[in-house]
């Protein structure tokens, strides 16, 4: 069983869900994502329990704003130092406000 997969189960209980969060991250210099780079960061998320849902960019490639599953925002915390990413702002979301008002899960 993977990290990931003991996660979801260790959460299971609590809604189904594994808490979801926003990741704000600043770059000193202009991002540029490798495949290889990318790999990497997926090994170490699943190690570390974590799921990279997508990120968006800022239009000069040095800030981040990416959405991810984990159980915690220490997991989080811990994988971005082991990848040798920062993760300025750490804050967990649970619902989506729609452009008509309304509230959905995310």
């Amino acid at each position: 069983m993977s990290a990931l997969s003991s996660v979801a189960t260790a959460f299971s209980g609590v809604g189904g869900k594994v808490p979801i969060f926003m990741v704000e991250r600043r770059f000193a210099e202009e991002l540029e994502a490798a495949s290889q780079v990318i790999d990497g960061i997926n090994r170490i998320n699943e190690e570390e329990g974590v799921r990279w849902l997508y990120s968006f960019l800022s239009s000069d490639r040095r800030k981040t704003y990416c959405l991810y599953e984990a159980p915690s925002p220490e997991a989080i915390r811990s994988a971005a130092a082991r990848a040798g990413l920062p993760a300025d702002v750490i804050v967990e979301v649970s619902d989506r406000l729609l452009p008509d008002g309304a509230i959905a899960a995310i």
